[in-house]
């Protein structure tokens, strides 16, 4: 048997783990798969072309932040995801209804032209104005060395996020950097380095900081992991209701669908085995770990998208 094939037990015929629902601290939307760059390396595959994912509406996003309601106290937080969300032409609208709504609003971005746009920019300066610090950008900055980051995501792009940072530092939004550690250094060398950069730069944000700047690992589907076992979480001292699924869904919209579907988690847009159904109260249920970005992104990683 494959690895990561069956859903109760793995490879080894042992019994696979799994992380029961403790309920919606985050709901996550893809905004849909459509981006203004195509980068190296993107687990979702975003690009100019790719609508796999099509646009969320307003109207499709209010209906899942008022079954969120339900969720309370628990829920907190609404992440909004792509692609790049401000190439979404209801994003303002979005946003302003899961805050309106008491919710912090994460959002995913490169920081470059969609995002700073005119219209865009009045529309975000006009929320942080009503909404203060419930607004969070997180700008995705791959690395601190403009050649590496470029490698990823093209030339220039670099200079044009550090752009999109520094106007978002000057009109104090609350920021958080996401970077990667695919480069192999240590996690030490990294902070330091981003400290001396966003010091250089300008910009006002703690380097030291593991919400401020987050570090993710990578996705590589093809390399080979081992897959958790209901035995892993005392070897490897990770509880089952820290990791990411136990308290987070995501909401998308695939192409060709009349209506949107939760997805156990951010990372598994496409794989038809982790839809949760139409409704949140149905994506309550217990999730499987038969994915390899179960094992290297959330439970060996240590990484959560929230």
């Amino acid at each position: 048997m494959k690895k990561f094939a069956d859903p109760l037990l793995t490879a080894r015929n042992e019994k696979r783990a799994h992380v029961a629902p403790l309920g919606l601290r985050t709901l996550w939307f893809n905004t849909g798969t459509l981006c203004n760059i195509a980068c190296a390396h993107c687990y979702i595959e975003s690009s100019p072309t790719n609508d796999r994912l099509l646009y969320l509406t307003r109207a499709e996003v209010a209906a899942y932040l008022d079954e969120l309601e339900e969720f309370r106290p628990m829920a907190e937080e609404a992440g909004f995801t792509g692609g790049e969300p401000f190439m979404n032409p209801d994003i303002l609208g979005m946003l302003e209804d899961a805050m309106a709504r008491g919710f912090r609003a994460l959002v995913l971005t490169n920081a470059m032209r969609p995002m700073m746009r005119p219209r865009l920019r009045e529309g975000l300066v006009s929320l942080r104005r009503r909404f203060g610090n419930s607004l969070i950008l997180r700008v995705s900055l791959d690395h601190y060395a403009p050649a590496l980051h470029d490698a990823e995501r093209g030339e220039g792009g670099f200079q044009e996020t550090l752009k999109g940072l520094k106007w978002l530092a000057r009109e104090g939004f609350a920021l958080h950097v996401a970077g990667r550690t695919c480069w192999g250094e240590e996690e030490e060398t990294l902070r330091q380095s981003y400290a001396a950069l966003f010091r250089e730069e300008g910009v006002a944000l703690d380097a030291f900081s593991e919400e401020a700047l987050v570090l993710f690992p990578e996705m590589d589907e093809t390399a080979d992991v081992p897959e958790i076992t209901e035995g892993c979480w005392k070897i490897l001292g990770v509880k089952p209701e820290a990791i990411m699924c136990a308290d987070s869904r995501m909401v998308v919209k695939r192409k060709g669908s009349p209506f949107p579907v939760v997805l156990s988690c951010t990372l598994l847009p496409y794989d038809s085995r982790f839809e949760m159904g139409r409704s949140l109260k149905e994506s309550q249920k217990p999730i499987s770990l038969n994915h390899p970005h179960c094992a290297r992104f959330c439970v060996l990683g240590g990484a959560s998208c929230s």
